[in-house]
């Protein structure tokens, strides 16, 4: 008997495989996948940028944050060099803040293939954006920071302009931030934008959606624009096309919905506006509670850095020290004691979550932690019912609540 199973499991194994490889969506060596004028791709800078020493021509290197999936093929992995130059620099003076202009113009993958592109700086900021977009013909630079802040994002002049008029078109900006130099640490997180088309290889077979897709067919961006005419946000024609229009009102939308401003026609934001579930495409979704979504890395460090500051205001309310000293005068309840637990414990879940979506690579793991990290959230809706928390830490966590309904719109309706 034994025999007999070992011989005949090499043909109950190609029984069982030969409906997958019937089905399954080959690639073909040949297939190119276009990712549009106009999409957005989020960085992080390897090397820090300072308008006190940066030297035009010279050149940067970032890292592509997410893989970037264009209709289910693999088209840019995560960790992709995208390369960017300095084309000029002004150092702070005592009467204006510094600034850098860059641009990009080569992508290389994991294996060494490179590809020639043609991309701007651009911001997820909704009024540095709208600022950006209000001339497409601007040059895009990096303005120090204003009172010591952060570089700030602006679109002034226009891009054969010289140095000289694109200091004169920012004007005001620069004097408010005087004697601030643009300082861009490493592991900054920019956003690039294409000005032109890039023709790229999908690697890989069609995959089911997940958060790292866009979707640029004529029958999702139709659906997407009558979507939005429906809520407003876009007025032109239903035409299928990624125009400037379309991507505006996408990244409106976006912005209003707390979701990652790209205009990019991303999964969560074709999920939100009802183009997955009404378009007929090839697309499909898994049935899983969490439908497969996965916050990106940007956004999981944004729930992580909002819990933890939640923990910081709950412990402040109630006279905790951040050593856990209590205070020995005040008189606690167990309901508060139980909440300032339960935001620790899902703030400890949340850092875990994000360093899943930040180097597991394994869609799977990083859907199942989404769901432990619901998991742990609604143990704090639990303990909250308890408490009497102020309004700031509700207004907090409704917040977090809101940003949790990207992993699973059941939650954020609840």
């Amino acid at each position: 008997m034994r025999t007999l199973r070992t011989n005949l499991m090499p043909a109950i194994a190609w029984s069982l495989a030969l409906p997958l490889f019937a089905t399954a969506a080959p690639l073909s060596a040949q297939t190119r996948v276009t990712l549009p004028a106009g999409s957005v791709i989020m960085v992080r800078t390897q090397t820090a940028l300072e308008s006190s020493t940066a030297q035009p021509g010279q050149t940067f290197t970032t890292i592509v944050d997410d893989t970037i999936r264009v209709d289910n093929y693999t088209v840019i992995p995560a960790g992709t060099r995208i390369r960017g130059t300095i084309t000029f620099v002004q150092p702070a003076t005592s009467q204006q803040s510094g600034v850098i202009g860059v641009n990009f113009d080569r992508l290389t993958l994991n294996d060494g293939t490179t590809y020639p592109i043609v991309a701007k700086l651009t911001s997820t900021n909704a009024a540095e954006r709208r600022q950006i977009d209000a001339d497409p013909n601007a040059r895009v630079v990096l303005v120090g920071g204003r009172n010591g802040g952060g570089p700030s994002i602006a679109g002034a002049g226009s891009a054969s302009d010289p140095i000289s008029g694109i200091l004169a078109a920012l004007g005001s900006l620069l004097s408010s931030g005087r004697n601030v130099n643009v300082s861009v640490p490493p592991g900054t997180l920019l956003a690039v934008q294409l000005d032109q088309p890039v023709d790229l290889r999908a690697r890989g077979s069609q995959r089911p959606a997940d958060a790292y897709s866009i979707y640029t067919a004529a029958d999702r961006i139709s659906a997407a624009q009558q979507a939005l005419t429906r809520l407003n946000y876009y007025r032109g024609a239903i035409t299928g096309q990624l125009d400037d229009a379309t991507q505006r009102a996408i990244f409106e939308y976006q912005t209003d919905k707390g979701l990652t401003a790209t205009g990019n026609l991303d999964y969560r934001t074709a999920r939100s506006l009802g183009v997955l579930a009404n378009s007929g495409a090839v697309i499909t979704v898994p049935t899983t509670s969490v439908a497969g979504a996965v916050l990106s890395v940007a956004e999981a460090s944004s729930v992580r850095r909002n819990a933890q500051a939640l923990v910081g205001r709950q412990r402040q309310d109630i006279s905790v020290s951040g050593l856990a000293q209590v205070n020995t005068r005040r008189r606690y309840g167990s309901g508060d004691v139980d909440l300032w637990f339960a935001l620790s414990a899902f703030a400890d879940n949340a850092s875990l979550y994000e360093q899943v979506v930040r180097g597991s690579g394994n869609s799977d793991a990083s859907v199942q932690a989404g769901q432990a990290l619901i998991n742990a959230a609604r143990r704090v809706d639990e303990a909250m019912q308890q408490a009497r928390p102020s309004s700031a830490v509700r207004n907090s966590w409704a917040t977090i609540h809101q940003q949790l309904g990207m992993l699973d719109p059941g939650y954020s309706g609840r």
